[in-house]
């Protein structure tokens, strides 16, 4: 076997012999995958079709102590590091070119403590995993609202879905996170236990090193929820936005509603004559008493003359997947966003307009209904800074085919530009694509300082670099 050439941090290559990538095979529980390997096209895959890397070397990890091998192995080297848990980040970053990628996905533990209402999760985990559990006790763990996201990505970054309103973001239940850091060791970051290390990996992302276990607070919700789309003619949209926007603003924290905007897909609900054409929808879920939710969402149901009402009584995990269809993997994504505190009659239009020219037909912006719980944490207590966010917009351009990338890009661009003047400027980092290195600072606005000074003390090198990245603060060298 000859000697494989990996890429190092500083964009050269490094030399492992066979002697050396044998050593480290003997030491994990899981796999070493090389390039001519059969898994190894399936492992570097990921949700995002634009995505077409190829690693060096990929090591499955099959526990944490592959992981710190992993890690170890990588800072010995000085290897380029990407951290694979679900695959599923816009930008692509669980994959890297010529270097090494950890990947988490084979562990997909999850524990839970009934009487306790904890969870204890393994970074592999997807939003399904963990819902699956969960919810056989009756329990949740506020998340997303694709069931297909990793659990580590999306908690790192935020978390917000259809029951942040009532139980705050992912991050803000929890509790405590095993993590490997830059130097190889594995530490635990929680309230009492570096608790500095605690606060940045509530927001900051991959930055800090792989987490290898979490530990999540749960609460009382479902089996069933009330929940289900409106769908209203595009025709009405100025009108149902304005009309939403004040029933929003009375709505109890265990109401979420969603807008999104696109052109129909063919769902057997929907009348046919609607499929393909440009329609708003209103996605609610009310996570309390089913009686009381009939109450709460009477006056978003009755807001104009809508197509269709199929809102009803589900069983949460069906709820959580009622949007995997429409944004499985295999196509072709791009995503920009903004938050915003309102919604503006100018902020409509620019919307409006941008739907007028979706440029393909899987194309789509929501708005996610935010604040409740989640608004009520100090915008310093985590390094999640947008607590102001009461709406959450992204630009969804999604396309299959390679002559539609620059058609698409540019639609997702000029929406975000003519939607800026009326933004609060930060961002959700899980929303950002791999294009927007410059708007890392503004994401994290005045928590961005600190968290500098922390990647200076627990990652000087910058080894964990593929994500949004936030650099080390000493002449933040490790570009």
């Amino acid at each position: 076997m000859n000697d494989l050439a990996l890429t190092t941090l500083e964009s050269g290559k490094a030399r492992i012999d066979p002697e050396a990538l044998a050593a480290l095979s003997a030491r994990l529980r899981g796999t070493v995958l090389r390039q001519s390997d059969e898994a190894y096209d399936q492992a570097r895959s990921v949700w995002n079709a634009m995505i077409d890397r190829r690693p060096g070397l990929i090591i499955r990890c099959a526990g944490a102590a592959d992981v710190r091998e992993a890690v170890r192995f990588a800072r010995d080297n000085r290897l380029l590091v990407a951290v694979r848990g679900g695959g599923h980040n816009i930008a692509g970053n669980a994959v890297c070119d010529g270097g090494l990628m950890i990947d988490l996905s084979q562990m997909k533990s999850v524990r839970v403590d009934v009487a306790g209402k904890r969870a204890w999760v393994e970074p592999g985990a997807t939003l399904a995993d963990v819902d699956k559990e969960t919810q056989a006790f009756a329990l949740v763990l506020p998340t997303g609202i694709n069931s297909t996201t990793g659990i580590a990505g999306l908690t790192l970054g935020g978390g917000f879905g259809w029951t942040t309103r009532k139980f705050g973001l992912t991050l803000d239940n929890l509790l405590a996170a095993d993590i490997v850091t830059a130097n190889g060791e594995i530490v635990r970051a929680s309230a009492t236990e570096n608790p500095e290390l605690f606060w940045a990996l509530r927001g900051g992302g991959g930055n800090f090193g792989v987490v290898t276990a979490f530990e999540f607070r749960l609460h009382r919700m479902g089996p069933q929820v009330l929940s289900g789309l409106v769908v209203h003619p595009f025709a009405d949209a100025v009108s149902v936005l304005r009309q939403y926007r004040e029933a929003i603003d009375q709505a109890p924290d265990e109401l979420t509603c969603w807008v999104v905007m696109r052109k129909a897909p063919p769902l057997p609900f929907l009348p046919p004559e609607w499929h393909g054409k440009s329609v708003l929808v209103l996605a609610m879920c009310y996570c309390g008493d089913l009686q009381e939710g009939e109450k709460a969402t009477a006056r978003l149901r009755g807001i104009g003359k809508p197509i269709v009402d199929v809102v009803s009584p589900h069983p949460f995990t069906a709820w959580q997947q009622a949007f995997d269809p429409l944004l499985a993997p295999g196509a072709r994504n791009y995503w920009k966003s903004h938050d915003f505190t309102s919604l503006s009659d100018a902020t409509i239009e620019v919307l409006l307009g941008a739907i007028r020219e979706l440029p393909g037909p899987e194309c789509e912006i929501f708005i996610g209904h935010v604040g409740g719980a989640a608004g009520r944490v100090a915008v310093n207590a985590t390094a999640f800074p947008q607590r102001s966010s009461h709406f959450v917009m992204n630009v969804h351009a999604r396309w299959r085919e390679t002559n539609m990338d620059k058609p698409c890009k540019e639609w997702a661009r000029s929406v975000y530009e003519a939607a800026r003047p009326h933004a609060i400027g930060t961002a959700y980092v899980n929303f950002m694509p791999g294009d927007e290195e410059e708007r890392v600072e503004a994401a994290y606005a005045g928590n961005y300082r600190r968290l500098s000074e922390l990647k200076q003390r627990y990652d000087p090198l910058n080894l964990f670099r593929m994500n949004q990245n936030i650099r080390p603060m000493e002449g933040q060298r490790a570009a």
